[in-house]
């Protein structure tokens, strides 16, 4: 495969590249960079953002060529508290979602699971922490904050304020040269970049993907860029703003029914995003069932068309919230019958169900 293909490839994923200019000169001078991902297990019900969007993202990445690296930050997710602070409950979680990205078809044989709790004994790895948190200052760390899903003007745990220093340092052990998070990483991923040729490290390329929106109308704020792609994105804490992997189908239709969609707005529509960023992805062409008194079928071979349809009213909102919700039931249904059917999922599921959430 051609460079200029890698990077349309890519492209396809990063919402925001940085940059460019040194993407191309690192895929032209190494085979199969190592690019990576770092997840914190959290929560008891996984979102398709978490499930199906990230299987998707992984599978470009690797067929442009990358080498992946996801790290289960399960050190990371007990600094933030996650699950009550209880690591093992924490680790159970991380088992969980690894079986469900393997339900999404995610391309296993070419992704490599590596735990944060490998690295604790390694005093290689701490080293490059506290290399990190010796030249950056307390003010510059808790910059970072919106990385845990916290805000600057936190009052922080201790343990919080390591949380960046370690999620950069995981970069630089993990000999990453391509960093593939969701927008709400980019704080820590500029970190990473700000310190690399302090301590010797090629600086990170920034691959930011787009973060799924939740179901729910858009908030008034004057809040631009990633923040206000954070303020938007899909949440297990809002659980009728999201779509889960195991929600039935009733459950789906039921969501995806009362969910924000004007007519004629293409601008951050969730149902137009589930079309964009997931149903586009796994099929060929989108159906808009209607009676003929009403025009009869529209049948879509790409998202621009459809988004171009809508934006003009030649697609009601209620005709492609219906036509969503069938699609998504139908990718989602064949993910529900392998964690139904495979004994370790359900053993975990079962577990972590009963596990304390906390934020």
């Amino acid at each position: 495969m051609q460079t200029e293909e890698k990077i349309s490839i890519i492209k396809e994923v990063g919402e925001e590249i940085i940059s460019e200019e040194d993407l191309k000169a690192l895929l032209e001078s190494k085979k199969k960079p190592i690019c990576y991902d770092g997840f914190e297990p959290s929560g008891t019900d996984i979102h398709i953002a978490q499930g199906l969007l990230r299987a998707i993202n992984i599978n470009k990445m690797t067929k442009a060529g990358c080498s992946f690296k996801m790290l289960v930050a399960d050190w990371h997710a007990w600094a933030n508290n996650k699950m009550g602070g209880n690591l093992e409950h924490i680790q159970k979680v991380g088992k969980y979602l690894i079986e469900v990205w393997k339900a999404c078809e995610m391309d296993m044989d070419k992704v490599e699971f590596v735990w944060a709790s490998d690295f604790v004994n390694d005093e290689e790895y701490w080293k490059k922490v506290m290399q990190i948190a010796r030249i950056n200052t307390v003010k510059r760390i808790t910059r970072c904050a919106q990385i845990m899903g916290r805000k600057e003007n936190e009052s922080l745990q201790a343990s919080q304020i390591l949380y960046p220093c370690m999620q950069a340092a995981d970069i630089f052990h993990l000999g990453a040269t391509i960093t593939q998070l969701g927008m709400d990483q980019r704080k820590v991923n500029m970190l990473a970049r700000e310190v690399a040729p302090k301590l010797g490290y090629e600086k990170p390329i920034v691959v930011s993907h787009h973060m799924l929106m939740g179901l729910g109308q858009p908030p008034n704020t004057d809040l631009k860029g990633a923040d206000r792609a954070i303020e938007l994105k899909m949440s297990k804490s809002k659980p009728d703003t999201a779509i889960f992997m195991t929600d039935s189908e009733e459950d789906i239709k039921r969501k995806i029914k009362k969910a924000y969609c004007p007519e004629g707005i293409v601008e951050e529509n969730p149902i137009l995003e589930y079309c964009k960023y997931i149903i586009f992805e796994r099929i060929d062409s989108f159906t808009i069932e209607r009676p003929e008194k009403w025009g009869g079928n529209l049948q879509f071979s790409s998202y621009e068309d459809l988004e171009q349809a809508f934006g003009k009213k030649e697609v009601h909102p209620m005709d492609l919230k219906q036509s969503a919700a069938k699609y998504l039931n139908e990718l989602l249904a064949p993910i529900r019958e392998k964690l139904q059917s495979n004994k370790a999922a359900q053993k975990l599921r079962e577990e972590i169900k009963e596990f304390t959430v906390t934020r």
